[in-house]
């Protein structure tokens, strides 16, 4: 019996220390958090220098940059893909999560541009949606941080529904310089940590 009762428990500690290793394998290198967090830097400040210091009519047209690096992510995925051939409950949730980001992110783009094509003049209505992105991004970071507990994700999601709500209050000049801040602080910083967190375990 006591020999059994030391099996039970060294197997209860296999298992809970498998799944405690399988919680973080999504997105522990940060891979992705800082391919979009560093494409969507450059985009917000790209976008504001073009529109408030060259003055370009075409201000936007950088954002076309996202497009790269979703072909990039799909890339990544899928040759991490192929090389796991088990997928965690955690990663299926984690991917769930950032395929319905993704989607109401292009919509969300996609519902504002025709708002403003049929008014080419509307560019502070265009602005306004900077703080409805980062009340956008918040969610996707919160929850991973969530399903990770991971506390930087779940700060950097709070922090970007906070910034959102200061948008609101802010000139739109700002707007796109509040959503830089935002990715920085829920995308890059987390990204980072992730990424060291990933080669001290992998050392």
């Amino acid at each position: 019996m006591p020999d059994e009762t030391i099996t039970q428990r060294e197997s209860l500690a296999l298992i809970e220390s498998m799944i405690n290793k399988a919680k973080n394998r999504f997105g522990e290198n940060g891979f992705l958090y800082l391919l979009w967090g560093w494409v969507i830097l450059f985009c917000s400040l790209g976008q504001y220098v073009l529109l408030y210091v060259a003055y370009y009519p075409r201000h936007y047209l950088v954002w076309l940059a996202t497009w790269l690096a979703l072909v990039v992510q799909f890339i990544y995925i899928a040759r991490k893909r192929r090389k796991k051939r088990v997928s965690t409950y955690t990663e299926d949730i984690l991917r769930y999560v950032w395929i319905t980001f993704v989607i109401l992110m292009f919509l969300f783009g996609f519902l504002f541009s025709t708002k403003n094509s049929s008014n080419p003049a509307a560019v502070p209505n265009y602005m306004i949606s900077s703080a409805g992105l980062l009340a956008l991004y918040g969610m996707p970071t919160f929850l991973s941080g969530i399903i990770l507990r991971f506390r930087a994700l779940v700060a950097g999601g709070i922090s970007c529904w906070v910034l959102a709500f200061i948008a609101g209050y802010m000139p739109n000049r700002y707007q796109l310089l509040l959503l830089a801040a935002g990715v920085v602080i829920a995308w890059i910083v987390p990204g980072y940590m992730l990424r060291a967190r990933y080669k001290q375990e992998n050392d």
